[in-house]
């Protein structure tokens, strides 16, 4: 399994977000660029950013510093936020080696269809971010995490494999941010259902335990943002899941 360092920039600086939610922000002092070298120097192969003024406006705001992240340091990003419409998507893609797509897989799901098909779907990542119901059944959220839709995680994914969708990441966003550990129970379900799938675990993982878990489970990536910058996991454990370590 691999992991996904995430940094997450607000203002041209790294935040974190309990729960996706801008009121509950926690900063840190430290460079984007430095951090993202410092991933690198790690092994890491992968990024995944967040473009959270992005997010918050519409549209890519921090892509000159998302650019000179992903130059500096020599690394692959993914990146999310602000992708709302083909000419977003286009300038994203000009950066990032693979765009994550959130809210619209549900509320538009021809149009992301249609995005799939035309740049491969190679060059995507769905954010499929659920709530559990009472009976555990994962519902995707919408908007920030702030609705919940009446779509399933199976039929959002289900409504995707036509187009030929590689890589989904997963969000419980109860644990986003959170440090109580992932929802083991969740991807482990997600691997059984859908094999071809390569899923990529994110919220709740507090250190190397977790990774091993999710590891062992079957996931391919686990994103990893408050852990790694709190030092919760040594520089010998976070390269140990890095490609190039």
């Amino acid at each position: 399994m691999q992991l996904l360092p995430a940094i997450d920039i607000r203002g041209g600086r790294c935040v974190r977000l309990l729960k996706g939610d801008f009121d509950r922000e926690t900063r840190y002092d430290v460079d984007p660029v430095e951090l993202a070298q410092h991933y690198a120097d790690l092994g890491a192969e992968w990024l995944h950013v967040v473009d959270l003024d992005g997010a918050a406006k519409g549209e890519p705001v921090n892509l000159s510093l998302i650019e000179s992240m992903r130059d500096g340091a020599g690394i692959k990003i993914q990146l999310g936020g602000g992708v709302r419409n083909r000419d977003s998507l286009v300038r994203a893609l000009a950066v990032a080696q693979r765009v994550v797509i959130g809210s619209l897989a549900v509320t538009a799901p021809d149009q992301v269809a249609a995005w799939l098909n035309e740049f491969g779907a190679e060059r995507f990542t769905l954010a499929l971010d659920v709530r559990l119901d009472d009976d555990g059944t994962p519902y995707i959220t919408t908007h920030g995490w702030q609705k919940v839709s009446e779509t399933t995680l199976w039929d959002a994914l289900a409504r995707f494999q036509p187009s030929g969708i590689e890589h989904v990441l997963c969000t419980d966003v109860s644990k986003d941010g959170a440090m109580e550990g992932p929802n083991l129970a969740l991807y482990r379900d997600c691997v059984e259902r859908w094999p071809a799938i390569a899923f990529q675990a994110s919220g709740g993982v507090r250190n190397a335990a977790d990774l091993a878990a999710l590891a062992q489970i079957g996931m391919r990536r686990a994103v990893s943002g408050k852990a790694l910058l709190e030092g919760r996991l040594s520089e010998t454990e976070i390269s140990s899941f890095l490609p190039n370590a």
